[in-house]
């Protein structure tokens, strides 16, 4: 993976329309916003992305409100949006998006966890795209 290329915006943006289409390119920075059924399944979320980004050695930059999170990305260091933003983009958009009850494995068997109801306010989570 090359960590140090800077992406221009036109390749930014077909790299995002191919891999990462909920997330845009704003102010040199690539972003997505995360809805949320309310303020605990926002602080999930949070501190979801606060560990991948931990693990990761590269943090984002993050708004934060009682329904929605969003995320901005850019390598300070570089200066502009390198791999390093697109890989810890896609690890979020795939943590964040799990829904276990939809996942089916290699050998056709499903997950056996449920994940959380969406017909149930009380326990409902993100509110996926």
């Amino acid at each position: 993976m090359e960590t140090n290329k800077i992406y221009s915006v036109h390749e930014v943006e077909e790299k995002l329309k191919a891999e990462l289409p909920s997330w845009y390119l704003e102010n040199g920075w690539i972003r997505r916003k995360y809805k949320t059924s309310g303020w605990k399944a926002t602080l999930m979320v949070v501190n979801t992305i606060g560990h991948l980004a931990e693990a990761a050695w590269h943090h984002p930059d993050l708004a934060v409100s009682y329904a929605f999170v969003i995320v901005k990305l850019c390598t300070h260091d570089a200066k502009g949006i390198t791999d390093k933003d697109f890989a810890l983009a896609a690890k979020i958009e795939s943590v964040v998006n799990w829904q276990p009850a939809l996942e089916v494995y290699a050998d056709g068997s499903n997950n056996a966890l449920e994940g959380t109801p969406n017909d149930d306010v009380r326990f409902k989570y993100i509110k996926y795209d």
